[in-house]
């Protein structure tokens, strides 16, 4: 494939207004600013955290940011869904454009380092090299157009798992396939379907052996597990957890899972913590509010968050389990 798509940035500048803004009002939450907070519902949280924990600004002035993806050599790759671009993102809050696409979304790294993209407007998943040229992965299923490519996960049998909602199903274009799944893309290339049970999923974590799959529903406003198989496929479905909130308050979203299994998931507010069994056990209330984070450092042990306009990072006394590193072992 191109580089970079050409006609684009016309066609992108013409949709960013719409798709922003259903982003923010329908999915992410209002714009409304808070004051950071540690908010403990257990004593648990606190081995988590640090009372005296610092949230830290990395860079701001985006249009709304989304899928963090930290690298070894101290950048964070963050989407802008406004300004339809990825950026590495560096320390000193400087950001370099890797490439120009029409509402990017949730990215992971797969097994050979490259970027995997859940990009809106393509309705795909596409795999991007450092220089900014992508190859599609996958864009359709049983011959029809995926919706809007949300969030992607590296799963422990090494495939590409990936959540398609209609958040962002592009203005004007039609709906092909009748429902919203979650999808595996193996080795080969071969799309299946996992589950359609999901009114808008979302975010989709793995638990660290393995044996759990997480996906959030922004719409139904809480979190499915399902046992995962030896071949991909997924069984007993069930209820997690609920993180209901005031209308446009911030729904379930982007989800990341520490070593020790505890989940953080984007909600209202900021990032509610879930302990293994489904207990909360507090909330990060952060001052815009967040889309996704992922693990960053070189123990993995800060959370960086996208949120709204900025991107933050928070120490944590975790460290984070990251399904493409441990896929390679």
């Amino acid at each position: 494939m191109n580089a970079r798509p050409r006609g684009w940035p016309i066609l992108a500048a013409a949709f960013a207004i719409v798709l922003v803004s259903f982003n923010l009002a329908a999915t992410h939450g209002g714009g409304a600013t808070r004051e950071f907070q540690l908010r403990a519902e257990s004593a648990e949280f606190w081995k988590l955290f640090s009372h005296d924990a610092k949230l830290e600004t990395v860079a701001t002035g985006f249009g709304f940011t989304e899928g963090p993806v930290w690298d070894a050599s101290g950048f964070v790759y963050v989407s802008d869904e406004e300004l339809n671009k990825i950026f590495r993102v560096y320390p000193d809050g400087h950001k370099e454009e890797l490439i120009s696409l029409g509402d990017p979304d949730g990215n992971t790294y797969d097994l050979s380092h490259k970027l995997l993209d859940c990009a809106s407007v393509l309705r795909a998943v596409i795999r991007i090299d450092a220089n900014g040229k992508y190859e599609v992965v996958a864009d359709h299923f049983e011959g029809k157009r995926f919706n809007s490519p949300n969030d992607v996960v590296i799963g422990p049998d090494k495939a590409v798992y990936f959540t398609d909602p209609t958040l962002d199903l592009p203005p004007g274009q039609t709906q092909e396939i009748p429902f919203q799944g979650v999808y595996r893309v193996d080795s080969t290339g071969k799309v299946s379907l996992l589950t359609k049970e999901l009114s808008q999923p979302n975010g989709l974590a793995f638990s660290p052996d393995g044996k759990r799959f997480y996906v959030d529903d922004s719409e139904q406003r809480n979190i499915r597990v399902y046992d995962f198989q030896a071949d991909g496929s997924l069984q007993n479905g069930r209820i997690f957890g609920s993180e209901a909130g005031p209308p446009k308050g911030g729904v379930p979203d982007g989800m990341k899972v520490d070593g020790e299994g505890n989940l953080y998931v984007t909600g209202p507010e900021g990032i509610w913590v879930w302990d293994a069994e489904g207990k909360h056990l507090g909330t990060i209330v952060l001052p815009e509010q967040p889309a996704n984070l992922a693990w960053g450092d070189a123990d993995y042990g800060t959370l960086y968050i996208t949120a709204t306009k900025s991107v933050y990072k928070l120490r944590s006394k975790a460290h984070g389990f990251v399904p493409y590193l441990d896929a390679r072992k």
